[in-house]
């Protein structure tokens, strides 16, 4: 058997003025009719719709009843099956009149906003794919080219708690990198110094042959733009992985 359905609408608002009609309401029609059960729920609740449809009850009460519908599990394509071969019986304006309250208690839901989406909306550059070096970070990164001509420049975003290995960008001449960060919260750290955080607008320069890593601080998402510093040469050495005992020391 079902959940017990239980009213109280009739004791609620007509109980001091109608005792005897909140009483039929709630526990004879409420409390009997609707426990029955000889029909299912859902059932009773197209029944129900047919009925005050065909009555011409288009106030709150037919409202209430195609919510109720919806929440026993009467779905769009069949209440609009039901309203339409009802609508053959009992009259084309009714079937109107019904159409327009069904169709904003069954409006689609829109899509709940992700965490990703939200912090996309956040900052005016793309996050883009996930991350093709992904096997140099710890933890989940996208990249997007922002400029593949002239000057490279990507923007790369590090979910909370991402990080990219300790690397170093190696030029004969020339070469190294530029951050700009343009979103969320990271750090920047070289090896043997203290990290320095990333906030937007931050602008770090990192000079070739200079180990370092960059990435999220453990609790916000984080963007920058990686200008490629043009040079002779150029390459890139990925290296260990920062420790988590080093990034947990971060605040």
């Amino acid at each position: 058997m079902s959940k017990k359905i239980t009213q109280t609408a009739g004791r609620d608002q007509l109980g001091a003025f109608a005792p005897m009609f909140a009483h039929l309401n709630d526990d004879l029609l409420f409390g009997e009719v609707w426990n029955e059960d000889a029909i299912d729920v859902k059932t009773k609740c197209i029944i129900t719709v047919v009925s005050l449809m065909a009555s011409g009850i288009t106030d709150s009460s037919l409202g209430y009843h195609l919510q109720n519908a919806k929440n026993n599990g009467v779905t769009k394509e069949e209440i609009a099956a039901i309203i339409t071969h009802a609508t053959m019986y009992v009259g084309w304006p009714k079937g109107w009149a019904v159409f327009r309250m069904a169709r904003e208690i069954w409006a689609e839901e829109a899509p709940a906003e992700t965490v990703r989406d939200a912090y996309q909306n956040s900052i005016f550059f793309p996050i883009g794919d996930e991350n093709p070096y992904g096997q140099f970070f710890v933890g989940q990164s996208y990249l997007a080219p922002v400029s593949t001509e002239q000057v490279p420049v990507f923007n790369v975003t590090f979910e909370p708690g991402c990080r990219n290995n300790w690397h170093i960008h190696h030029a004969a001449s020339g070469g190294g990198q530029m951050l700009i960060c343009v979103g969320g919260r990271g750090w920047y750290q070289e090896w043997g110094k203290e990290a320095v955080p990333m906030t937007p607008g931050t602008v770090v320069n990192i000079p070739a042959g200079v180990k370092h890593w960059h990435g999220a601080a453990s609790d916000s998402w984080f963007s920058h733009l990686a200008v490629e510093v043009s040079g002779e040469n150029t390459a890139n050495e990925w290296l260990e992985p920062v420790s988590d005992e080093d990034y947990s020391k971060l605040k």
